[in-house]
């Protein structure tokens, strides 16, 4: 039996529930930071990823929360503080990231060469 996707339908493989919970250019950037850090404030994750706006690291984070990979907790104080941190399935998924991502350092060249290749559209 299949899982279901977040869009009601049935993910085909792991694979396509693993994009599904980290696709996109932010969100694994969102991981990482958290990774680092451990817990950050929206404002601190902001200033860590340069070009993300504000309203889509907000909706970034929504998403994140309810696919239950990012925990948000609000404090009780004037103003709200409000912080970010990984679940243990958060953590998991990172580890899972560390070999995509070293294989973007090995081959970073190659690919900046092969998009400066490209004809302009």
């Amino acid at each position: 039996m299949g899982h279901n996707r977040a869009d009601g339908g049935r993910y085909s493989c792991g694979l396509d529930a693993a994009v599904d919970v980290v696709g996109g250019k932010w969100k694994p950037m969102i991981l990482w930071a958290l990774h680092d850090a451990g817990t950050l404030r929206f404002g601190e994750l902001r200033r860590s990823m340069h070009g993300v706006t504000e309203k889509v690291l907000a909706q970034q984070l929504r998403e994140l929360e309810a696919d239950r990979v990012v925990h948000r907790e609000v404090f009780p104080e004037v103003p709200p503080r409000v912080e970010y941190s990984l679940t243990g399935l958060g953590e998991s998924l990172n580890e899972a990231l560390v070999p995509l991502g070293l294989w973007g350092d090995a081959h970073m060249a190659a690919i900046l060469a092969a998009k400066e290749a490209e004809p302009a559209a």
